[in-house]
């Protein structure tokens, strides 16, 4: 995986490319995306066993209790024409995935929420 800065002004933007290969919970040889099971507390995996396309690509970046917290949403392309959607749990590259990524100046925390069983942002925390 490569990455390079782009424009280092108030908002930092970071162009990344991923080689084939390259697990990034990240176009893909396969992958699976989840849905949030309210009452397991948990996500419920919906695995996507064929190359796809990756369509959509959008979430957040938040410091957890153990470190950053990755949480993103993906919509992906099957062959034909139909997709598979939810929060992108893993995926192994084939052949590329090229993102832009914009750094927010806000400072996100997040914070498990045990009355839901995942960890949000929480706002309080949070710094500008």
């Amino acid at each position: 995986m490569k990455a390079k800065v782009v424009e280092d002004a108030d908002v930092v933007t970071y162009v990344v490319v991923c080689d084939p290969g390259d697990e990034a919970v990240s176009a893909f040889e396969y992958a699976t995306v989840g849905w949030f099971d309210r009452a397991a507390r948990d996500y419920r995996r919906i695995p996507v066993d064929e190359q796809c396309e990756l369509l959509s690509l959008i979430g957040d970046v938040a410091e957890g209790q153990d470190g950053p917290i990755l949480h993103v949403h993906a919509v992906l392309g099957l062959s034909d024409g139909t997709t598979r959607g939810g929060h992108l749990l893993e995926g192994r590259v084939f052949p590329t995935l090229e993102a832009v990524v914009t750094e927010t100046p806000a400072q996100l925390r997040k914070v498990l929420r045990p009355d839901i069983g995942i960890a949000l942002i929480d706002l309080d925390r949070s710094q500008p």
